[in-house]
């Protein structure tokens, strides 16, 4: 059962963390490269302002962008701004999806996002969660995949490995987590053939899904560690 109310918290939660560790960087810093390639650190926090305006076109019914290429021509943009700008208006619109989600509303209706693709209105708060811890980490200001918590990183597996079953660029996968959510287990990738097994703690898994690292710390019982096409 999808709570919205608790992620919308979680929500407000990451937004203040991260709001807090972007107050600390300068305009330098804001101009450096992040982790993802080909955008700096400004790129990311542009893409987190618009993201949050495309949910709320998302929860108010209307598309999500404009267009793919109208979305890319907002991120290059915006992301040449200083800091004091890049902070404004990543507070500004965080706080316009977070009054659009407080409206009343049926959360078990469908919503469309990019590209057709369909959910819950209630797993909205959750996606949005997924942007700000994500791209937190790939900022690469000190906060790491091993910060996030226990929940947040089971439930990214479980989304990621939702997303990536039936892909026929996946091969058949079980996922099997040591240590924190020990034992926990996933299937994912294609429906037919002998499953690889991958195994290793949660956030070397979730980062190898979201493909944030390349799987170091795996084990694969000396099988090949697929490589997983781009989300």
């Amino acid at each position: 059962m999808i709570d919205h109310v608790h992620d919308l918290a979680a929500v407000r939660e990451a937004t203040d963390r991260l709001l807090s560790a972007i107050g600390d960087l300068d305009n330098a810093a804001v101009a450096e490269p992040s982790r993802l390639p080909g955008w700096t650190r400004g790129h990311l926090l542009a893409h987190l302002a618009r993201n949050a305006d495309a949910l709320v076109n998302v929860l108010e019914g209307r598309p999500m962008y404009v267009s793919g290429e109208a979305r890319e021509a907002d991120i290059e943009r915006d992301a040449p701004r200083p800091l004091e700008a890049q902070l404004a208006d990543l507070r500004d619109s965080s706080a316009r999806f977070l009054r659009a989600a407080d409206v009343p509303a049926d959360w078990s209706r469908t919503i469309e996002m990019r590209n057709g693709v369909t959910d819950s209105a209630a797993r909205v708060p959750f996606r949005r969660l997924v942007e700000v811890e994500l791209h937190h980490v790939d900022l690469g200001i000190g906060y790491e995949l091993t910060d996030l918590s226990e929940e947040f990183t089971a439930r990214e597996i479980d989304f990621l490995s939702e997303r990536f079953t039936g892909n026929p660029g996946v091969p058949a996968l079980r996922l099997k987590a040591t240590g924190g959510n020990g034992g926990k287990q996933w299937s994912t990738g294609r429906l037919e053939g002998e499953p690889v097994s991958v195994s290793g703690p949660p956030a070397a898994l979730m980062g190898w899904l979201a493909g944030r690292c390349d799987g170091s710390g795996l084990e694969t019982g000396g099988a090949p560690l697929p490589v997983l096409p781009p989300l």
